[in-house]
């Protein structure tokens, strides 16, 4: 057994063994909309569900490690204060890797990753067509966890709308089957 505490080994060191030792983990898709109207979307694999009721979920996304700059996503979403957020399937895991590109702000990472944009009903950041559960959210706190290069930014979101394909209902048609999601 490695014994290893964080201060002791590099922040990209530390980043690896959470990616790799806390797993399975869902992968959050999150749009939101810059100030000029534009979409955004971006994965986040810090990412989970925290109550239901109400319903939150969390996010985090962090500073970058090379040089301490943070997404659009984060100062989207602390700007408009609404996003959605989307599981992400084994079906558009590529389209979801070429959306974790760093595109130039304002780029819309739509069109770059091919994924689809549907309106919302409650909040202004589109859906993504090809996820089968969706959520609209608003923000509900933001707990700064740092202030160097990697620290993490945790989103909290109230669920304000949910969306869920049929396809991914068992039998009963009220309970989802997990493997009918195909999450990675």
């Amino acid at each position: 057994m490695r014994h290893l505490e964080p201060k002791d080994i590099s922040v990209p060191e530390v980043f690896k063994l959470l990616l790799s030792g806390i797993a399975p983990r869902p992968i959050a898709l999150v749009a939101t909309i810059s100030e000029n109207g534009n979409p955004n979307l971006a994965p986040f694999s810090y990412f989970n569900a925290f109550g239901s009721n109400p319903p939150f979920v969390a996010f985090s996304p962090s500073s970058r490690v090379r040089d301490g700059s943070r997404k659009d996503t984060y100062y989207n979403l602390i700007r408009e204060k609404e996003c959605t957020i989307q599981v992400v399937t084994h079906s558009m895991v590529e389209q979801v890797n070429l959306a974790s590109s760093e595109f130039a702000t304002g780029i819309d990472e739509f069109v770059k990753s091919g994924l689809t944009p549907l309106p919302s009903d409650l909040v202004t950041p589109p859906r993504v067509k090809e996820s089968p559960f969706q959520m609209e959210c608003l923000l509900h706190q933001e707990v700064a966890l740092g202030d160097g290069k990697g620290s993490g930014n945790l989103m909290i979101c109230r669920i304000i709308k949910f969306h869920v394909a049929e396809e991914v209902y068992d039998e009963s048609g009220e309970n989802i089957d997990p493997h009918r999601m195909d999450l990675v």
